[in-house]
């Protein structure tokens, strides 16, 4: 059965991108410090945006004494999958070829075309 997953705005899926790419469950101090760096967010923001996360179906939240918990729900597979899936039949009407000519025009080289064609071959995609 396909899953119906929304698409996430940039600063939401900034966070879920976070997660996806730590050990859950993650905290809000967690995403905060790996943050911090790139796009420093007031942590009234990141909580704003955690509960968006949980009522849209992303996360799921454990309370553990006074620190909340988050665990990913949809994987970061799913959402690209999706996402993607959504970019090919909006912009370019479902067909693959003109996705193609679009990256070759974009100056996506030919080598990564080559990479693209193996996987192919190969059954990696």
């Amino acid at each position: 059965m396909k899953e119906d997953i929304r698409r996430l705005p940039d600063s939401e899926l900034a966070l879920m991108q976070i997660i996806w790419r730590q050990e859950p469950p993650v905290t809000r101090a967690d995403i905060e410090a790996a943050l911090d760096d790139t796009h420093p967010l007031a942590p009234t923001t990141i909580l704003t945006f955690l509960t968006r996360l949980c009522d849209k179906g992303f996360l799921a939240l454990e309370r553990r004494g006074k620190v909340n918990y988050y665990t990913p729900l949809i994987s970061e597979k799913s959402y690209l999958a999706q996402a993607s899936r959504g970019v090919l039949d909006q912009l370019f009407g479902g067909s693959v070829a003109a996705l193609a000519t679009s990256l070759v025009d974009a100056g996506v080289s030919r080598e990564e075309l080559e990479e693209l064609r193996r996987m192919l071959e190969e059954g990696r995609l």
